[in-house]
């Protein structure tokens, strides 16, 4: 197996400042910092978040986990394709199994993952040890590294702190970095590169509030305690993970169409309607800059 520095990220990667009057004319600049072309496999985040896991694994099969349309999942397949390596994806819903794969389920076996449906209810319980090491043997991997649903764990937060950095070092001054959440593991990691009077927004993508427990359980798994200023806006998840509605879409559209950048729906459509939408009630100051983070690009 290759290592992991063979997947030859572009970093730090571009931070591009565009024009929009929904910003300009509140005296706020936008920046789009383009992690979606670090890799053209790993985008992203997930780049970010796999490669010190893909180190750590040292080789061995990784088992993951993930919905159906997983970026995730998605990801670590491809890194398997490229290095060599094993993959087992967990998937939630045993009643998917025997239907046509859709695209992005193709895409993993495509890339050599091996897929392995669950039941809902097992699914909520698979980071209890009993249930994990059920899966693992049913799986053939009991010796596996497991990477958590999304990617997030100490080590892909330590991976993230990174970007952070970036953010503090590169020419354009910036005071607010904002991205997308979904496990919340790049906000975690993020916030903590960050200078001290920087500070870093989140927008989940996930209905129901929970997720600042979560980032400070990340970030005292990898640093020991909180870390950085960060806030979470729970307003924009329209309706929950992979729901869109049809003014989220025009909204994506006329980005597109303005700024000649293709928006993901699902993360990047909501963390830009977040941003337009804030900045309209005027929760950012004149003078404000705002960095953000383009974690992925639509899949085709």
């Amino acid at each position: 197996m290759t290592g992991p520095d063979t997947l030859a990220p572009r970093l730090p990667s571009p931070l591009r400042e565009v024009s929009d009057e929904r910003f300009t004319g509140r005296g706020v600049r936008l920046l789009l910092k383009r992690d979606d072309l670090i890799h053209p496999d790993l985008v992203g985040n997930k780049w970010r978040k796999l490669a010190p896991n893909l180190e750590a694994a040292a080789g061995r099969t990784i088992v993951t986990f993930g919905g159906a349309y997983s970026n995730h999942l998605r990801a670590t397949a491809a890194a398997g394709r490229l290095l060599g390596l094993d993959t087992v994806g967990v998937v939630r819903g045993q009643e998917l199994a025997d239907r046509p794969r859709n695209p992005s389920l193709a895409r993993c076996e495509a890339d050599g993952m091996r897929l392995h449906f669950i039941d809902r209810s097992t699914y909520r319980r698979k980071a209890e040890a009993g249930t994990l090491d059920t899966i693992l043997r049913s799986v053939d991997a009991p010796d596996a590294y497991v990477v958590p649903e999304g990617g997030s764990n100490a080590e892909a937060v330590r991976g993230c702190q990174a970007l952070g950095r970036e953010l503090r070092g590169q020419d354009a001054r910036v005071d607010v970095v904002a991205l997308a959440c979904g496990t919340g593991g790049t906000l975690a990691g993020t916030a903590a590169g960050l200078a001290p009077d920087q500070r870093a927004l989140g927008i989940p993508v996930l209905k129901g509030g929970f997720l600042a427990t979560g980032i400070q359980a990340l970030q005292e798994r990898a640093f020991g305690a909180r870390r950085g200023t960060w806030s979470l806006d729970d307003r924009f998840h329209f309706g929950g993970y992979a729901r869109t509605t049809k003014e989220l879409d025009a909204f994506a559209e006329d980005f597109e169409d303005r700024h000649g950048l293709p928006v993901e729906r699902l993360y990047v459509a909501k963390l830009l309607y977040a941003l337009a939408a804030l900045t309209d009630e005027g929760a950012f100051p004149p003078g404000t800059t705002i960095a953000a983070v383009i974690t992925g690009r639509p899949f085709c």
